[in-house]
Formats: structure tokens, sequence, C-alpha cells
């Protein structure tokens, strides 16, 4: 197996093929399939004799890959799409032929310098200080899971050094809108209370509602308090929070501030709304998933701490097979989030930065946000659908009058299943609507006019 043959030779071309195709192709939509219709197609694909290389590429290109969703679709507008450019998927090709372990310095320096280039122009986008850095992981949720381990262990030293006692149980802040991986990884995986803050009439999290919630609270749970957690664009509703006076507020109470920007974070690069984001310069931590709308492929998440000082003494691991790369001055991934082992991940994302240069994203961004302005007009215009929420960033979320969960859910079905548009149902304030995420730059005003059409 492990022996580069003839045979591997056409496996290598063969799969350098489909790769190029899929590249050059607008891929269709594809189906999604029950497990029982898989079983019938593909059968039993792990056997002990093997099933060759040919029969394997076969059933990926004729049955599995056409049973995955093309996120990259210009009419997939649910959840939040991928759209990665042509370079970074190309080199994210590379980077799995590559075997490059980039959780050390001492062993993946190169990839690293390059990673820390692209997380470097991240910074600067949110206005942290020169010496912020951090790291590329899996996604939002293990940049959110590593940024408030890190906030939760700086808080203990914090009163271990002043004599303060440490609270009976920590707490965070966070509203309704707050990710739910957020909160998953407070209440299931770091046992941290959650203190829920109202959002405004937009689904925002503001300084004066943490104010008035805070009056409401009992000592013992104010002083449980170590951070809080801004949104810069929701997943559902893709708005902003009141970044600045959450910011506020927690420089008065020495919180740490997190902001989670997985999907928003992005729209930094866009001097159209480049003031949405006001007060993420005085974040202790901050994250953006480039496979998100930064356009680069799966899975990878820019995790930024303002001091990566206080990141490295919380995630550091200490081994003695490990103190050849745990060295003093050396920029080791791995000591800034919750994982040791990782791949580059941000590299494909490096490239094609390093390929188009920012100019180019700046472009992208904007582009798609004019996209969701005509969107936004093509709803007003309209008799049969009416907006729910006034939107931020790329995000239109709109309900069609007279219609019910049924109506929509097989609105939904009837789109997929003709390989058309692949947009889901949500619900905003207990009411069942739907939405479109816009962050593929080539989706257009007329896929959004042929979309709205199907519900009259």
């Amino acid at each position: 197996m492990h022996t580069f043959t003839e045979s591997s030779a056409e496996t290598a071309r063969a799969l350098a093929d489909l790769c190029l195709d899929r590249l050059q192709m607008q891929a269709p939509l594809d189906l999604s399939l029950t497990p029982a219709q898989l079983r019938d197609a593909a059968g039993e694909t792990v056997t002990a004799a093997g099933i060759g290389s040919a029969e394997a590429l076969r059933l990926w290109e004729h049955v599995l890959a056409p049973a995955c969703l093309s996120v990259d679709h210009p009419r997939y507008l649910s959840f939040i799409p991928g759209a990665p450019t042509k370079a970074a998927a190309a080199f994210d090709m590379l980077v799995g032929a590559s075997s490059v372990y980039a959780g050390s310095w001492l062993e993946g320096s190169g990839a690293v310098y390059a990673e820390n280039q692209a997380l470097r122009w991240i910074a600067e986008l949110a206005g942290l200080p020169a010496e912020a850095g951090g790291v590329f992981v899996q996604g939002g949720t293990v940049g959110n899971l590593s940024a408030l381990v890190a906030a939760r262990a700086t808080a203990r030293h914090q009163r271990d050094v002043t004599g303060r006692p440490r609270p009976g149980r920590w707490a965070v802040v966070v509203t309704e809108e707050t990710h739910s991986s957020v909160k998953h990884a407070l209440s299931e995986v770091m046992d941290v209370e959650t203190i829920l803050v109202a959002g405004d009439y937009r689904g925002r999290l503001t300084g004066a509602a943490i104010r008035q919630r805070l009056a409401e609270l009992d000592p013992a749970q104010r002083d449980g308090i170590f951070a809080v957690v801004a949104t810069a664009g929701s997943t559902n509703l893709g708005v902003v929070d009141d970044i600045a006076g959450i910011a506020s507020v927690a420089q008065e109470h020495g919180w740490w501030l997190h902001v989670d920007g997985a999907y928003g974070g992005a729209g930094l690069a866009a001097p159209s709304i480049r003031s949405l984001y006001a007060g993420i310069e005085h974040a202790d931590s901050f994250i953006v998933d480039p496979h998100k709308w930064l356009f680069s492929p799966f899975d990878s998440c820019a995790l930024l701490y303002r001091d990566p000082v206080l990141a490295r003494a919380a995630h550091t691991q200490r081994a003695g097979y490990l103190d050849p790369v745990t060295v003093e001055g050396e920029w080791n991934p791995s000591d800034f989030s919750v994982q040791l082992t990782r791949r580059a991940r941000g590299l494909p994302f490096w490239f094609s930065l390093a390929v188009h240069g920012t100019e180019a994203y700046t472009t992208a961004i904007e582009l798609t946000l004019d996209v969701t302005r005509a969107g936004r007009m093509l709803i007003d215009a309209a008799e049969h659908v009416q907006m729910l929420v006034e939107p931020d960033l790329s995000v239109l979320v709109f309900e069609r009058l007279g219609w019910g969960a049924a109506d929509y859910s097989e609105w939904t079905a009837r789109l997929l299943d003709s390989g058309f548009a692949f947009v889901t149902p949500t619900t905003h304030r207990g009411q069942v609507c739907t939405r479109f995420a816009i962050v593929n730059p080539q989706t257009t005003a007329d896929d959004l006019a042929a979309i709205l059409d199907t519900m009259r």
C-alpha cells in the first residue's frame, strides 16, 4: 500500500482528472439519499480483499459524490454556504498529498509561517495589536471552545494571583442568537453557567441590555462572570451585536470579550459595512471561518488572541515526548487551542490570498453584499413575500405571506428534488419563515428572483 507503483500512478492521475473536472465545472446541486438508497446503490465498500481503485473511484464518482449537495452551487442558500476559490481548492489537494504536520514550528515551520501571514491580515482587519496571533482550527465550534477555555484559565490565574476566591460556578454572558456551539461548549463541555441576556428587536446583544440584566442577578452570579460573547454576524439572522457597548461593559467588569465572527467576521474586509464592527478592536479573542465568507474549502477557522501568551498558558500540553517542540520562543499552533494534532488547514486560504491579493477579497465580498441589497429590493417589491429582519450583512430573512410550516417544507423539498435550489425554512420569534444566505460571488440577483417566483 505504501509503495508508489504504476497502479498508484494511474489512481493518482484518475483522481487528479476528477479534481480538475470538479474545479472547472459548475457542479449540479445534486441530492441527498437515504441510507437504504445508498446501501442499494453502493453495497459493502469495505471488504477483506478490497474492491480496487477503479471500482472505488466508480462508486465515488457515480454513486456517492452525487449524494452530497454542492455547497458552492449559486442557489445553495441554506445554512451558511461555501464558495472556495479555485486556487484555494486546488492547493488543498497539495496539502493533502504533502503530509505536513502543522502542530509545531519544529515540524512545519514553513506552513506555520504562511498561515501566520494570513492570520496577520485578519488581525489587522479587526484592529488587533501587532502582537496578536493564534491558529487555524477545524471550525467555529473548536475556535469558540478554545477561546473560552483560555478566558477561564486567565480568570482563574488572575484570582489566584490577587487572592480573590474563585466563584462557586463560573459564568459567561450570551444572548439567544449566540451560536449553539458556544452554548453547548459552555454548558456541556466546560460546565459553565450561561447568563442569558435578551436581544433587542433585531436580536442584537447590547451593552445596555447587559447592564440591565446584571442588576437582576444575585451577587454570586455576578461574581462568577468571566467572559461575554459578542456575535459579529449571527448565523440565523446575519446581524452584528453592539460590540462597542459590550466591550465597554466587559472592560468595566474585567471580563474577557470574545467575538464570534465565524460567518460575519469576513465583512471586516468590506468598507461598506466596516462601521458595523466598531469595538471589535477591544476583543480578547476573535474567530472567523474562511470556509464560509472568505472563500476557502472546508474546514478552517481562524482563531486570534489579543495576547497569545494567555492562550499559550492555557493550552500548551506538557509531556516528555513533547519536550522537543515546547521550546520557548517558537510558535507552535497546538499551543493555542484544544487540539494537538492538526493539518495545515490554513494553507489553502493563505495560498488564495497570496495569489489573488486582499483587494480581490474585498471586491468579492462587496459583490455578495450588492446582490443581498438587490435581493432585499426584490422582496420589498413583491406582494407575496415580506422581510422580517433588517439585514446587516448577507442574510435575508423573510416570510411567504399565508404559508405555514408544511408549505415551507413542501417548497424546500420541491426545489431540491428538481435540482433547482436549496433553501430551507427557519424560525424567527417563533414564526416559521425562510432565509437566503448569500456568500457565493456567483450567486446573482436573477437567482434570487427566480427562487422568489417559485413561491407565488
